[in-house]
């Protein structure tokens, strides 16, 4: 399959209008996979005995989980982007270079990103859960369901004061900080400003003989096959989403984020056997004493689907439009020609039915 999957988008004051944070993300897979928004409450956990199953493997529990919002494929435990009571956001991307990626089960990607959400309250503690998981329990499996798909990951954390940018190759990592704006896409981009690393990631690269030892270390020239003096020279969706954030950097606001996940010149809105399934836009306050708001699509299409906004408030119930009905923990892969069920949540069947009476509209309006 192509290495094509997502592009996430962070911009701290003063890029931004309002003192606030600003993130979104697009979350583009498999053109029929259903994307579910589903709510988790808090939740204290006793029994630490009792193992956490994840998509595919189990791994320790905690004493406390925080309430998060999860948009994420509906047939996984994980999700690709989401956020949490506190105000905490994370969004993930498939990334690939020269470490061969691992197909044992381990935890994907996503499964790290509910993780993130559920036992950190701000952004570097967020990163901090992420690099000990990788650490303790690896990351690998099939990211995909009925077909097969394996990446690495890149990592986009933000909270209401700052932001991180995670990316990984097996279990070595960098991390920097984020300054101004700053968007994540299908390829690793840290290069020399690291902030936070593995303590034997330039140990390893220099022993397979990706860094000399002499020069400058930069992550993505030793981790990569990517040359990175091309890497804002060229027409890739990285390059495209890094131009428009920098178009309007200090006016953006959250309908500006959402312009930039519906572009389709960019190749950000994609379109083809990937394409956007769901996206999501958070505003983040730096004043604690208002409510962050978290804007989610449940559908594909940003064009045309509506972002619907979710704060976290007491007593939430539970978001049975956007929670897919035959949701099951079963492998993916496990069956053999692999059929795959019915996922459809009420808010994208109505999504559906609605575009094929605009559809119709438009073909008879062509005729006539």
């Amino acid at each position: 399959m192509e290495p094509y999957s997502c592009d996430t988008f962070v911009a701290l004051p003063p890029a931004t209008v309002g003192n606030r944070v600003i993130f979104g993300k697009n979350s583009d897979r498999l053109f029929d996979e259903v994307q579910e928004v589903i709510y988790f409450p808090a939740a204290v956990h006793n029994d630490l005995q009792k193992r956490l199953k994840c998509t595919y493997i189990e791994i320790d529990q905690v004493p406390e989980t925080y309430a998060v919002v999860l948009s994420r494929p509906a047939w996984l435990w994980g999700a690709e982007m989401g956020a949490n009571e506190h105000g905490v956001c994370i969004g993930n991307e498939a990334v690939w270079g020269r470490e061969d990626i691992s197909k044992e089960e381990a935890l994907l990607g996503m499964d790290l990103v509910r993780l993130g959400l559920e036992r950190a309250d701000t952004a570097e503690k967020a990163l901090d859960v992420i690099v000990d998981l990788l650490e303790k329990y690896g990351q690998g499996g099939n990211c995909a369901e009925g077909e097969e798909f394996s990446y690495y990951n890149s990592f986009l954390i933000a909270d209401r004061n700052e932001a991180w940018i995670l990316e990984t190759s097996g279990k070595y990592w960098a991390a920097e900080k984020v300054q101004g704006v700053r968007n994540i896409s299908n390829q690793l981009s840290i290069t020399t400003k690291i902030d936070r690393e593995h303590p034997n990631m330039r140990n390893y690269a220099k022993h397979k003989g990706w860094w000399d030892g002499k020069e400058d270390f930069d992550f993505t020239a030793a981790y990569s096959y990517m040359n990175t003096a091309s890497m804002m020279t060229s027409s890739s969706r990285y390059c495209q989403g890094y131009k428009l954030l920098n178009k309007h950097k200090g006016n953006i606001t959250f309908e500006t984020m959402m312009e930039i996940l519906r572009d389709e010149p960019s190749g950000i809105n994609m379109k083809g056997e990937f394409l956007t399934t769901s996206s999501m836009v958070s505003i983040l306050p730096r004043d604690s004493s208002l409510a962050c708001i978290h804007f989610f699509t449940g559908t594909p299409h940003p064009e045309r689907s509506v972002f619907k906004p979710f704060i976290f408030v007491p007593n939430i119930s539970q978001l049975l439009d956007t929670k897919s009905p035959t949701f099951d923990l079963e492998r993916p892969m496990a069956k053999k020609p692999y059929v795959k069920p019915d996922r459809r949540h009420p808010l994208y069947q109505k999504h559906q039915q609605a575009w094929e009476v605009i559809s119709n509209r438009k073909k008879q309006n062509n005729v006539r």
